[in-house]
């Protein structure tokens, strides 16, 4: 299954809460969930009923892919990767899925959403440990530093991240909005994680 190119605001009204997958847009009143607070389709307003253990499952998978933007096939290597690894394997999931280039260009302030962060890495506008990468999922660890472009610094895609002054980093992360520039400093904890993503009902799924 390839990963979603359509409306963002639908998924959104599917899960039947704000995933935020527009930035700024997501905060006003514009919002679809502001609006239309029910699932697209026939008979949708019945759609948030009760539901099936499996279902809730399948939802909490289904939200966290839509989340982070990633297709199928690619999530569930996440998990495989998870539960080979020891300890938490909740923890090694979230890991997994916040280190993701794109998702730290998010977490750094430098995009309004992951998706405008996914667009940003695929142009080849960030460099990682000094070098151009474009690919959104590659993984960053401890001491990976990431930057924006020399030559993109001045592009008006910044101009908010850089007179954003009420942004605060996650502690995990060293940010300097000024410079368009980072680094990972620690790996995220429990606390930092994506609070929407239940990734106990996610293991659950696989699992079965």
């Amino acid at each position: 299954m390839s990963r979603y190119t359509g409306p963002k605001c639908k998924l959104c009204r599917r899960e039947g809460e704000k995933l935020f997958l527009r930035g700024a847009r997501c905060e006003g009143q514009k919002c679809a969930i502001t609006r239309r607070n029910y699932a697209p389709g026939q008979l949708a307003k019945n759609a948030f009923g009760k539901q099936t253990e499996y279902a809730k499952q399948l939802r909490a998978k289904q939200k966290a892919k839509r989340i982070y933007g990633i297709a199928e096939r690619q999530f569930e290597i996440y998990y495989e990767k998870a539960i080979k690894q020891t300890g938490s394997t909740e923890l090694a999931l979230q890991k997994g899925l916040e280190t993701r280039l794109d998702n730290i260009i998010y977490r750094a302030g430098l995009a309004d959403s992951r998706n405008q962060a996914k667009q940003i890495v695929g142009h080849g506008i960030i460099k990682v440990n000094g070098k151009r990468v474009d690919i959104p999922s590659i993984q960053l660890k401890v001491g990976d530093s990431f930057e924006v472009y020399e030559t993109k610094k001045g592009s008006k895609l910044f101009e908010k991240a850089k007179n954003d002054k009420k942004f605060k980093s996650p502690k995990w992360l060293k940010v300097d909005l000024g410079g368009l520039k980072g680094e990972v400093i620690n790996m995220p904890e429990k606390e930092d994680m994506e609070s929407a993503v239940d990734t106990k009902m996610i293991i659950e799924f696989y699992s079965k």
